[in-house]
């Protein structure tokens, strides 16, 4: 039986893998279904809502950030992209998840994004919230647009 996340996780990884470039997607953890690895340099944290509307909210156990960090800690770069039921996925680096949630990780903890029609995503956590908003439609380009030093991967991605 296919489990509900595998169908939100392959939206995720299918965006990504949908060009003609060579892009290599492993799993991060064989101990965390949540984890991938791009390229060997760039972590991906996946969380999904299945919510048809706005707000989809996404809970962080401690684990999860605990996991989080352990990837930014080893890989270049790492990202979270949260799906937002079949409206999009909103992407989040490492250091943006930070100012949301902060680097004191409580057992418990929440992330909610929502998007008005036409507008990009708001996000929010239980420490703050971002004072820009997403857009919808920048994923996955924003892995390889938004991080110091993949400029030229993502122009190989595009290209």
């Amino acid at each position: 039986m296919i489990k509900e996340f595998e169908f939100y996780h392959g939206a995720v990884l299918a965006k990504i893998a949908q060009t003609d470039k060579k892009i290599s997607i492993n799993s991060y953890s064989k101990n965390n279904s949540y984890t991938y690895v791009i390229n060997d340099k760039i972590g991906l944290y996946i969380k999904h809502c299945s919510n048809r509307m706005t707000p989809w909210s996404f809970s962080f156990a401690r684990a999860h950030q605990d996991q989080i960090k352990e990837m930014a800690d080893r890989l270049d770069h790492v990202f979270i992209a949260l799906v937002c039921g079949k409206d999009g996925i909103a992407c989040l680096s490492f250091d943006e998840l930070k100012i949301i949630l902060n680097h004191d990780h409580n057992d418990h903890e929440w992330v909610r994004v929502s998007r008005r029609p036409r507008e990009k995503y708001a996000v929010k956590g239980s420490d703050g919230k971002l004072k820009f908003k997403i857009a919808y439609n920048h994923f996955p380009e924003r892995i390889f647009q938004s991080s110091p030093g993949l400029k030229d991967l993502f122009l190989e991605f595009i290209g």
